[in-house]
């Protein structure tokens, strides 16, 4: 038993190195971009747009934005870690190695899983040393901060991972992050209150899971939130696994890899 286990621990923290050996080999193309990103949106949304808006629930509008904008950055380089790879390795035939192995299919979710959130979170690091430059940000509830942040990470890594799995080609890796998350970021109340919007539409927000993130997390830094937290760590956890449970599904059904 102990054999056992020890043999996936290695298999797992191999799959975990080699992901994480990955995106920092290729720092240029993983972890400048997001930064650059994120900078223009403190200049545009914040001092620009900012100035002009002045505060909300009591913050300036920068201080309001900036865990919405971190948040974001985290779940987009989770999702797209977890898919630009698993899809790689698939196109690149080498997925095939592993799934023959003795390997659990749970030790694979995993390691990749792990391997996306670690971007996230190195992603997520660089953009509030950015957001430094032009706002401040204090920690207000510490243990609700880094929870959200790895929750958050988990979710949008395994569904990129779904994503890779379904994928037939590179253009259907896009097609999630352009027509689902991006919308979802934007309507997730990262550069606005919902307490703005009118009954019907603050109804229609509740059903986006990016607001909850975004939301629980700000609750973190900021100490303000428009949905209660409790309910934002309970419908995320039901997300992940929903999730979990689904990409295990379709890994013992071979669902994209054996076709």
């Amino acid at each position: 038993m102990n054999h056992r286990r020890q043999l996936r621990w290695i298999a797992f923290s191999t799959i975990v190195t080699r992901e994480v050996r990955r995106f920092l080999r290729i720092w240029a193309q993983t972890l400048l971009p997001p930064a650059i990103t994120m900078t223009l949106y403190f200049i545009i949304f914040g001092n620009l747009i900012g100035s002009r808006i002045g505060e909300m629930d009591g913050f300036s509008y920068m201080e309001y934005i900036a865990p919405g904008i971190i948040m974001m950055a985290i779940i987009n380089n989770a999702y797209s870690n977890v898919a630009s790879s698993f899809f790689s390795a698939k196109f690149q035939n080498h997925i095939e190695e592993l799934m023959v192995s003795p390997v659990p299919n749970y030790i694979i979710l995993a390691g990749y899983v792990v391997g996306g959130v670690a971007r996230g979170l190195c992603v997520g690091l660089i953009v509030t040393l950015v957001s430094l430059i032009f706002t401040k940000i204090s920690i207000q509830h510490i243990g609700i901060t880094i929870s959200m942040v790895i929750l958050s990470a988990i979710m949008f890594a395994l569904g990129g991972f779904i994503n890779a799995l379904y994928a037939r080609s590179f253009d259907e890796i896009s097609i999630i992050p352009t027509f689902v998350l991006t919308p979802l970021t934007y309507l997730g109340g990262v550069f606005y209150s919902i307490s703005l919007l009118p009954e019907f539409w603050q109804n229609v927000s509740l059903l986006n899971p990016v607001l909850y993130m975004v939301n629980a997390f700000r609750y973190g830094l900021l100490g303000v939130s428009d949905i209660p937290v409790a309910a934002a760590f309970a419908i995320i956890l039901l997300f992940i696994t929903a999730l979990t449970a689904y990409a295990l599904y379709l890994l013992h059904k071979g669902t994209g890899l054996r076709n």
